[in-house]
């Protein structure tokens, strides 16, 4: 009888370390799960996401330079959807979110061409505020997929 119930509880006590070492090694596989996940879906849509610091008393240089520079270059771009928008004022933030045919097409753009571009955007900043830096710091750059 006392046999019976040391056997019962080593099996507890093994059935406990298994779960307890299952869960440990493939903890990390779930995160690995979910990247993995963004590369198969390179034709559907996705959304960039930029997060930059736009103080207010530049918000509205910031927004004429976005249209003028930024506006008429992403139309031109293979796979452009379109973009939006938004400024926070208490965090004095504002969030670009630019829709793409697909994540392919968005990184077929090349880095050299956006650099152009974000030259000109800074250049124009610069000039229009007489300031020497650009004032619009970039806080985030990430992407977003669709969901359901």
């Amino acid at each position: 009888m006392r046999f019976t119930i040391n056997l019962k509880l080593n099996i507890k006590k093994l059935c406990f370390v298994l779960v307890f070492l299952v869960v440990l090694i493939f903890q990390n596989d779930f995160q690995k799960l979910n990247a993995l996940n963004m590369q198969s879906h390179q034709d559907e849509i996705v959304v960039e996401e930029l997060r930059l610091k736009v103080p207010s008393p530049f918000k509205e240089v910031w927004i004429e330079n976005e249209k003028s520079i930024w506006e008429p270059w992403l139309s031109s771009q293979k796979g452009f959807l379109g973009r939006q928008l938004f400024w926070d004022k208490e965090k004095e933030e504002a969030l670009i979110l630019v829709n793409w045919q697909s994540k392919k097409l968005w990184k077929n753009i090349s880095m050299s061409e956006v650099k152009v571009i974000q030259e000109k955007f800074e250049d124009n900043v610069k000039n229009a505020l007489n300031v020497r830096e650009n004032p619009f710091e970039l806080i985030y750059e990430g992407e977003l997929e669709k969901q359901g």
